[in-house]
């Protein structure tokens, strides 16, 4: 019994004593981030580049450029003042572009993320790294989690990367070490993602929903039509389209929302386009929630579908808060929150975006991923917007976390209500062969905080299990329990219910088996026991 206790000690300190801070790094390459320690080895580098490839998901003016002429260890690298906290705060991601033109031999196109404690004289004996194969001549999002993705610990003997608390320095190397190649590539967006330690809102209260289960015209009680054009007869970003209130570009059936776009010869407002399509806006308002929209997007250069959101405040002529007099607040100040946009040049990749007057237009504020089936099957597309944090993501996967160090109205015009819209604009390019696509909506819902709602995420407890780390087999002992069914539900660390349990007590304690499957990690488990709630957290090694 020794041992497990002092194992269960060892773990409970390193779970919820160095979980004390959160903390958020971060680099844009345009002034607008925390990273000061830049540094090469047997490389070249250029902060604050000029983008040279500004497409597809990267129009930021600015980039790192990091130049590998032959070096054999060359990596960028940066150091910071605390040490890393991986256990609740374990996700490093980057946007990176390599040119095929820039490369010499046959090395496989990859980037490593390397942590190691560059307090020491040889820093890399510590050494911790994932590597991701990348594709050459795009824009791409790469990621590296370190609760969950494949690692190489220099030191095979060395504990699992999100128990150690020595790593103070990131490196970053592209196409491998001991090689004598060369490598030219561009690097933006640095992001350390903020896990934060103490759990956010629980949205677990639907105020406000639309299931599409009727059929013929949208519900006008929950949707206006906004049609009218701006001043001079064109929508803004130099889009094609007419917006029309008609069942040809707006309709339910089947138990979906059809928002149609097609080609065809419309005059409206004296105006005559060649495209017609729908621009729905929610009649519901709201100041922070979770809306969670399930969608089958639209494809084919030239289109451009969207699910976002606008200050209830706004001024725009003709949209529907604006005709019931709230208008006051100009654009970007009333703020502008897109969840996804997509766009057909850039097949299957989903950005999520914010506008305020700090950046707005092609603004710096974004991130997205790469969804394969984004126009053949449906996605859950969501956003969590709480007082301090945006969270956006793609069926749970989180790609983008918006959460500036100083909000002001500069920055954060978000403490208004904001509402709905739906809609797939046209672009100049739309492609020659268009006919016409369809954006198709399950449903769109809207989560906040009840008062009266007890979290899903309990406050944690102190209860006697083991092993920690487990494999397989988790046993959890209790006191003067005999013979009773026990509902036990896991979670992943990010608070969703991954699987039920219903298990039986054995000589006070029960047996949590099956785990071997999941990715390695934390995780939460519950279960009631007598009336009274119980949770722990655990690693599966």
């Amino acid at each position: 019994m020794t041992n497990r206790i002092s194992l269960f000690a060892t773990i409970f300190i390193l779970l919820f004593c160095t979980s004390s801070f959160a903390q958020t790094i971060q680099d844009d390459f345009e002034g607008m981030g925390n990273i000061s320690t830049w540094a090469g080895d047997d490389c070249q580098l250029e902060i604050n580049f000029n983008n040279p490839i500004m497409d597809g998901i990267n129009s930021s003016a600015k980039v790192l450029k990091y130049q590998d002429v032959g070096g054999l260890y060359a990596n960028i690298r940066f150091d910071v003042g605390q040490n890393f906290n991986l256990i609740d705060n374990n996700t490093f991601t980057f946007k990176i572009y390599v040119p095929s033109t820039g490369l010499t031999g046959t090395q496989n196109n990859q980037v490593s993320l390397k942590l190691q404690d560059g307090t020491i004289a040889n820093p890399w004996t510590t050494q911790s790294e994932i590597i991701k194969n990348i594709n050459l001549d795009q824009w791409q999002t790469v990621s590296f989690n370190f609760a969950s993705d494949p690692y190489i610990n220099l030191d095979p003997s060395s504990p699992v990367p999100i128990l150690r608390t020595d790593f103070n320095r990131v490196l970053i190397q592209i196409n491998g070490e001991n090689n004598t190649d060369e490598v030219l590539a561009y690097l933006d967006d640095f992001n350390y993602i903020d896990g934060g330690t103490t759990p956010g809102p629980n949205f677990n209260q639907l105020v406000w929903s639309d299931e599409f289960n009727g059929t013929g015209a949208i519900n006008n009680s929950k949707w206006f039509h906004q049609t009218q054009l701006p001043a001079g007869g064109s929508w803004y970003n130099g889009e094609i389209q007419h917006y029309t209130d008609r069942t040809e570009n707006s309709s339910e059936g089947d138990g979906n929302l059809n928002l149609i776009a097609q080609k065809e010869s419309f005059t409206n407002q004296g105006f005559t386009k060649q495209y017609t399509s729908a621009r729905l806006n929610s009649k519901f308002a709201f100041k922070y929630g979770k809306v969670e929209v399930r969608a089958k997007l639209p494809a084919g250069v030239g289109t451009w579908p969207a699910i976002w959101m606008l200050g209830k405040n706004i001024t725009e002529s003709g949209a529907y808060f604006e005709t019931q007099g709230f208008g006051t607040t100009s654009w970007p100040a009333c703020g502008e929150i897109d969840i996804m946009e997509h766009w057909g040049s850039n097949q299957n990749f989903v950005q999520s975006a914010m506008h305020t007057p700090s950046s707005s237009g092609a603004t710096v504020n974004h991130g997205g991923q790469t969804i394969s089936t984004a126009s053949s099957e449906f996605h859950i597309y969501t956003l969590e917007w709480s007082e301090d944090k945006m969270v956006f993501s793609v069926d749970e996967m989180v790609h983008y976390i918006y959460n500036p160090a100083v909000k002001n109205a500069s920055t954060w015009p978000f403490d208004e209500e904001q509402y709905i819209l739906l809609n797939i604009a046209i672009q100049p390019s739309i492609a020659a062969s268009f006919v016409q696509d369809t954006m198709v909506i399950d449903y769109v819902r809207v989560y906040q905080e009840s008062s009266t709602a007890v979290s899903e995420r309990p406050t944690e407890t102190l209860p006697t299990y083991f092993p920690n780390p487990v494999s397989d087999k988790l046993t959890i002992e209790m006191e003067d329990i005999y013979d009773q069914q026990v509902n036990v539900k896991l979670y992943s660390i990010q608070g969703r219910v991954l699987k039920n349990y219903q298990v039986s007590t054995n000589q006070n304690s029960i047996t949590i088996s099956g785990l071997d499957p999941f990715p390695k990690g934390f995780y939460l488990l519950t279960y009631t026991v007598e009336g009274k709630d119980y949770t722990l957290k655990f690693i599966k090694s």
